[in-house]
């Protein structure tokens, strides 16, 4: 079993928890000899206590409790005693005694009755016989003498004493409460003593509470097996159990009894009741006694309904002094806090354990966003030391989990992912939300991931792209600010203005970049989908991160340098924070990514000229997808006062027209680039004269990736700048030069790649071609290249579908190219347009069968359906260099999916193969539309119209039903004329057989995948012997041991009629029992294959 935060816990039940917890106290080990099993027996049963007269003779009640241990009521140290005020009765008045030992707390009817049994306290007349604290008295001369007065008096045992409280209840009396409990039957009430005195009150008060802790020092206190499992059991019900973060206690939850009673009906409400609080993994909880155990009489507690509380919404901590009293305030984001008005004898105790589940689940906090009102004493107290864990990220999951339980959220629908591969990692980035209902995360999601990763030092980078936050931009909560973060992670404060009037977004970025000195790198690109106010409407907030952020970085109370607000509309208030924060040099900005910020000319000016302060810092500048028009000349003033840019991007930007060129030739050698994008933008002659002469200068050696997609440059253009950056070795750069009119100067490309004057990674996606003839010649020089080792001519635009002349050109490329590893010629399908190669695809794959190089190919969106599926199982029995086989979406069918997973038996070397789920689902719209048609009182129909109707239906149901595939040699029109009528529950098992193969497949895809990743990280020997062993296995597949040449035959063979099939698969009688024992024994087989399917996702 595994809690929420996905830890292996045991059952509740098991024997380690149960034993720990059944000797859970300050003495620990198994119930002493003697233990009474009543609390209130009357002194009938205490007369059979083991130190009695042998010769006496117990009643049944004494029988009951002769094997208790309590000592005798009179056999204690007199510690107090005194009257009670008089009590009205119906027929004469009363003034109850109290009596107080080490042992026992007693209350009688009368001084007389408490004078019989204890000599030492004068009788109601007469004169004081003994000092009237700590005399010590016989015991042998009461029990024998007061059995017939059994019912003068009410006893509770001091080690049953739960709380001791005073009470506030509106009368006009002094009045404790005592609560006490049997842990033996569970049987709880409570002891009302109503003083006059206030000194008095206070020294029975004090008398009690010590009495009662010296005595549950003395004794073994535990819990009853009974009790424990009922505990524990309710914590598992709550996925909130675990046996080494679970503690129970003994405590009252008392009522509040200020204020004078209005009617009878507040009786029950004004009633304290003895409870257990239980505190477990992620939550605090107050749990009623069990119901079987309660004791029916009048003073018996009321029926309580268990509650349940976060630890992480724990808002308060009150610990009275003067009694057992605490109070526990818990407050879920946006509601009002909610208090526990508790009491308990081992108050400290509760308080550790608290303090310690608190810090366990916030263990990188150096400040708990929670109140302690306790004895300096306690909150000074060392915590008992934990098991050390093992946990990821500082324990993010765990605290990300203790959130959710708290906010009572569904921990499946929070994603993210940790990069360690990019700047400034490891890095933080919340992916889109789990939820099938939603397409965005709530207000309390959102505030749990922001809480979580509060404090947390393990990531230097914290990335929200893509991520809708505008339920938290304006968004307030008026009812508390224990999330407010008024200092900073060393505890010095901070001068922000008044933080509770901000919004929560704004206070929970700060939190983020006040807390943590690592965190280098926020990024909050389109996170919100706010428009600027236009003139005269009310004034416009902004997006809250520059608020947040540009403050703290101007009072250096943060180390973060930098900001990505790409895609969010900045408003006025917006550019203000930025250039009130660029404008000083202190803050020492690495980035502030403003790209699609719909900045105008005015403001992209005031941002440049706040940037320009940052010139020795400064390495990345980003402007791409603004309105504004940039000048020239006007921005290489700016550009110039940068030093050490490292990236630049102002793709999809405006200039003025003129004959300058965007950027200075001096600019751009003094800096020493690795990024230049210019995509989207119009490149005139000089600016390309100038990028041509950039890249044959040596300072352009660290550039690695230029992006010109979509410039309108022409085939020569891009021979120019391939010629410009050729070196004595391949130019370790990516270019991209997409959505270019390439056909332009066609011949001058095909030179430049036939030369292999091209780098070693090249991106020319979407390129249309007019003529044929240009592609194939292209294909042709590609062939030649031996400097690329990335390709990617996905998406590429034909008139028509490649003919032969093509697909062979194609084909000597795959075979013959010596350089390329990564391959992409994937395809594209839209409603509108189609850019696929064709059906001659299959015959130019065939090429990668002599090819060992090659070590991914990417053949996404190309129709290959069941011929693609058998030419790529044929690849991969005998290509022994592809690691990477992207092919989903090609419309593959159960069958093709089971040729392509059977072909992997006699391969070693692949490492990743897509699940299919593209297609699987295609299929099942198939069949979905297949069953649709007219339908008479609950029957569908399926007809058969076509040859490749018939021909697909027969390979789905022969791989998809059990049992031999029947053929029937009958002509087509035979089975266009019969009509055939199925129920819902015949097509819904013939769907669910066809899932259930699909999912047995992938399970042993994953299979192969494993052994072949193990194969490839064993030694050399182990490998060798474990390829041999591999050569006699066999797949289990779906299609009862058809190869895939029998499979490939199939289009050859005559029609089959699916009703024949249907028949024979779904009948009836002996049919349907054969198949579900079948079915049963796929499901075994399914269930132990299925360990291994997230197992391995190689990428």
């Amino acid at each position: 079993m595994s809690s929420p935060g996905g830890q292996k816990i045991e059952r509740a039940d098991s024997k380690r928890s149960l034993s720990r917890l059944m000797t859970k106290g300050r003495t620990l080990g198994t119930p002493k000899e003697g233990r009474p099993s009543s609390v209130f027996g009357s002194l009938r049963s205490l007369s059979s206590l083991k130190d009695e007269d042998e010769n006496s003779a117990p009643s049944p009640s004494s029988m009951h409790s002769a094997a208790s241990a309590i000592p005798d009521v009179a056999a204690g140290l007199l510690i107090h005693h005194g009257p009670l005020p008089e009590v009205s009765g119906v027929f004469r008045r009363r003034c109850p005694y109290l009596v107080l030992t080490d042992v026992h707390l007693m209350q009688f009817k009368s001084q007389g009755r408490a004078s019989e049994m204890f000599p030492d306290i004068p009788g109601p007349h007469g004169p004081v016989r003994a000092n009237m604290r700590h005399s010590r008295l016989s015991s042998s001369s009461s029990i024998h003498e007061l059995q017939g007065s059994s019912d003068g008096y009410y006893s509770i045992p001091l080690v049953h004493v739960v709380a001791v409280y005073k009470l506030d209840d509106g009368e006009p009396y002094f009045t404790l409460e005592v609560a006490h409990l049997n842990d033996n039957t569970s049987s709880a009430s409570t002891l009302t003593l109503h003083i006059h005195d206030p000194g008095e009150s206070d020294g029975w008060l004090t008398a009690i509470r010590s009495a009662a802790s010296k005595a549950r020092l003395t004794s073994s206190v535990f819990f009853p097996r009974n009790l424990v499992e009922y505990t524990a059991r309710s914590l598992e019900q709550e996925q909130d159990y675990h046996p080494d973060h679970f503690q129970m206690f003994k405590v009252v939850q008392r009522a509040n009894k200020s204020g004078k009673r209005s009617s009878s009906d507040d009786l029950t409400k004004l009633t304290s009741k003895v409870c257990i609080l239980a505190v477990g993994m992620y939550k605090i909880h107050i749990m009623p006694l069990p119901k079987s155990a309660r004791s029916p009489s009048s003073t018996s507690l009321s029926e309580l309904n268990g509650t349940s509380h976060g630890i992480v919404t724990l808002s308060s901590v009150n610990i009275q002094t003067f009694d057992d009293s605490f109070q526990l305030w818990f407050r879920v984001p946006f509601r009002p806090p909610h208090a526990l008005h508790l009491a308990a004898l081992c108050v400290q105790e509760v308080a550790i354990c608290i303090r310690q589940a608190a810090e366990y689940l916030r263990p990188e906090w150096l400040e708990q966003p929670l109140a302690w009102i306790a004895p300096s004493s306690l909150i000074d107290d060392a915590l008992l030391p934990l098991a050390p864990e093992e946990d990821d990220n500082l324990a993010f999951d765990r605290t990300l989990t203790a959130y959710c339980a708290g906010y009572g959220l569904d921990t499946s629908n929070i994603r993210y992912t940790v990069n360690y591969t990019c700047g400034d990692a490891p890095a933080f980035e919340l992916l889109p939300t789990g939820s099938v209902q939603r397409a965005r995360y709530s207000s309390m999601e959102l505030l749990a991931i922001f809480r979580a990763l509060r404090y947390n030092e393990t990531f230097h980078t914290i990335r929200f792209g893509g991520i809708n936050l505008d339920l938290l931009n304006g968004l307030c909560d008026p009812h508390g600010w224990e999330h407010t973060p008024w200092t900073r992670r060393s505890g010095e404060p901070v001068d922000l203005g008044e933080q509770q009037r901000t919004s929560l977004l704004i206070q929970e970025v700060r939190a983020l970049a006040l807390k943590s000195r690592r965190l280098r790198r926020l990024d909050f690109s389109y996170c919100f989908t706010r428009r600027p106010s236009s003139a005269g409407a009310a004034p416009d907030n902004g997006c809250g991160v520059c608020e947040a952020l540009f403050p703290l970085c101007v009072k250096q109370y943060t180390n973060v340098d930098w900001v990505v607000l790409d895609g969010n509309p900045l408003a006025d208030v917006d550019i203000d924070y930025l250039y009130a924060a660029a404008i000083e040099k202190s803050c020492h900005f690495r980035a502030i990514e403003v790209g699609y910020c719909g900045l105008g000319d005015r403001h992209l000016e005031i941002v440049l000229q706040a940037l320009s302060h940052q010139g020795e810092t400064l390495e990345t500048l980003s402007f791409c997808g603004n309105f504004a028009r940039f000048q020239p000349l006007v921005l290489r003033e700016y550009l110039d006062q940068l030093s050490f840019i490292r990236s630049l991007d102002f793709s999809n930007t405006y200039r003025t027209s003129g004959a300058e060129p965007l950027f200075a030739l001096n600019t751009l050698r003094r800096w020493k680039l690795a990024e230049l994008s210019l995509s989207g933008t119009s490149i005139n002659p000089e600016t390309l004269a100038v990028l041509a002469e950039y890249l044959r200068d040596p300072q352009s050696n660290s550039l690695k990736i230029l992006c010109l997609n979509q410039c309108g440059l022409t085939g020569g253009n891009i021979k120019d700048l391939c010629r410009a950056m050729t070196q004595s070795t391949p130019r370790q750069l990516h270019l991209f030069i997409s959505e270019n009119a390439l056909e332009q100067g066609h011949a001058r490309l095909v030179e430049a790649v036939e030369q292999s004057l091209t780098p070693t990674q090249v991106t020319m996606e979407m390129v249309e071609y007019q003529e044929e003839k240009n592609y194939r010649m292209l294909l042709q020089a590609w062939t030649q290249n031996t400097s690329t080792v990335y390709l990617n001519m996905s998406k590429v635009a034909l008139p028509l579908a490649a003919c032969s002349d093509t697909a062979a050109a194609l084909e000597a490329m795959l075979a013959n190219n010596e350089a390329l590893h990564i391959l992409n010629i994937g395809g594209e399908e839209t409603h509108l347009e189609s850019a696929i190669f064709g059906p001659k695809l299959n015959q130019a794959l065939a090429g990668l069968k002599k090819n060992r190089v090659l070590k991914a190919l990417h053949v996404e969106h190309q129709k290959l359906g069941l011929p693609g599926a058998n030419t790529l199982a044929s690849i991969l029995e005998e290509n022994s260099a592809l690691i990477e086989l992207h092919c989903a979406c090609n419309g593959f069918s159960l069958q093709a999916f089971t040729v392509i997973v059977s072909s992997l038996k006699h391969n070693t070397t692949l490492l990743y193969l897509p699940y299919m789920e593209e297609d699987r689902e295609a299929e099942f719209k198939k069949w979905d539309k297949e069953f649709e048609g007219s339908r008479d009182n609950g029957l569908r129909s399926l007809t058969t119209p076509t040859k490749a109707t018939v021909n697909t239906m027969r390979r789905s149901l022969g791989a998809a039903m059990p049992g031999p595939l029947q053929i029937a040699n009958r002509p087509i029109g035979a089975a266009t004329k019969r009509k055939r009528q199925y129920t819902q529950q015949q097509t819904d098992r013939l769907l669910s057989s066809i899932n259930t193969k699909w999912d047995k497949e992938m399970a042993i895809m994953q299979g192969f995948l494993q052994r072949n990743y193990m194969l490839a990280h064993s030694p050399h020997g182990l490998a060798a012997e474990k390829r041999a062993a591999t050569e006699n296995e066999r797949p289990t597949t779906g299609l009862s041991g058809l190869t895939s040449v029998q499979l490939g035959s199939n289009e050859a063979t005559p029609l089959g009629e699916p009703d024949r099939q249907l028949e024979a698969d779904m009948g009836a009688g002996s049919g349907e029992e054969d198949e579900s024992m079948e079915r049963v024994e796929d499901d075994g087989e399914l269930e132990t294959t299925l360990m291994m399917r997230h197992k391995l996702q190689l990428t």
